[in-house]
Order: C-alpha cells, then structure tokens, then sequence
C-alpha cells in the first residue's frame, strides 16, 4: 500500500525576493514530483509554499529551500505540518500582501 503523502506549509526568510526564487522552486519541486504552490509575501519579504507529495521528496525540497538558488541568501526556513492543498501539479501564484 502506497504511503500517504507529506505536506509541509513552508515560510523561507532572507534574501529570497527578487532572486527567481519562485522559479526555481517551481522548477525544483515539479523535478521531485511534489503537488502545492509557491508565492512571495509582500508584507514580511518572505517566500511562502505548500509541498505536498513523499516523505522522501518533501524532505529534499525543505532541504532545497535552504540553499535557493544562486542569488538568494537563506536566512531561515520554517515548516508546519500542513493539509493536503489539493492540486495537480506545482503552480506559482501572485504575490499576496500578507496571509
């Protein structure tokens, strides 16, 4: 019987604006095969995602989220358990003042 799926609600904090870090955790993520979405936060600079899919795969993502890509700087990444976002696929969505 096949696993029941992690989802991670995740806030990644720092230089992580304005460096494509969206892009390539879109990128990443539909790489590992995970479900959920990705936005930048206006009001804190943060960037925010739901990931969703296998143990295995969510863990490599968060362990993603804390390198970025080449021009962000990581300051933080923090995770709580989260509900299934129930989508097909890993989407960007628009900026949101705050949630």
């Amino acid at each position: 019987m096949p696993e029941a799926p992690e989802t991670v609600h995740v806030l990644i904090s720092g230089r992580v604006q304005g460096v494509w870090f969206r892009g390539w955790t879109r990128e990443q993520a539909r790489g590992l095969g995970l479900t959920g979405w990705v936005r930048n936060r206006r009001d804190d600079g943060t960037v925010e995602a739901v990931f969703s899919g296998p143990t295995d795969a969510v863990r490599r993502m968060i362990e993603l989220c804390h390198q970025g890509p080449p021009a962000a700087r990581v300051d933080a990444v923090a995770c709580t358990p989260a509900d299934d976002p129930g989508v097909t696929g890993f989407d960007t969505r628009p900026t949101v003042e705050g949630a």
